[in-house]
């Protein structure tokens, strides 16, 4: 089953998270600038990405037809492929999925992945979750 969710873009969002990770380029924070460089509006850090995936990977993490024991579940790591920029006014759609589930002795790896793209159709970014059970 696959888990889809939307995602506007806001700027004082991006602003933050980009105070909140140390970010200082005036990409994260000034639209002139961003503009100046080739952008419509402030540019969102990389790691944005878990932000506008958030709405999509929550649900699909949740979703008890992957018959997931959350107080069990443990983060097991994270990957993204950036491809086209994400910057404020983008509306981000992503659809996660659940991709692999594997036994390991008394645990269980399971392996979701997302794929966000913007109104455009453009794809932003693709990302690779694991979660075990233990």
């Amino acid at each position: 089953m696959t888990h889809r969710a939307r995602y506007q873009v806001g700027r004082e969002k991006v602003r933050e998270y980009a105070a909140a990770v140390g970010e200082q380029s005036p990409l994260h924070y000034d639209p002139e600038a961003a503009r100046r460089a080739g952008f419509d509006d402030v540019v969102a850090p990389p790691m944005f990405a878990a932000v506008y995936c958030g709405p999509a990977i929550g649900p699909a993490l949740l979703d008890p037809e992957h018959g997931i024991d959350f107080p069990r579940l443990l983060h097991a790591g994270q990957e993204f492929t950036w491809h086209s920029p994400v910057v404020a006014g983008d509306e981000i759609e992503t659809v996660a999925e659940l991709t692999d589930t594997t036994p390991r002795g008394d645990m269980t790896y399971f392996t979701f992945t997302t794929r966000s793209t913007n109104q455009r159709g453009e794809l932003v970014c693709e990302g690779t979750w694991t979660n075990l059970v233990r």
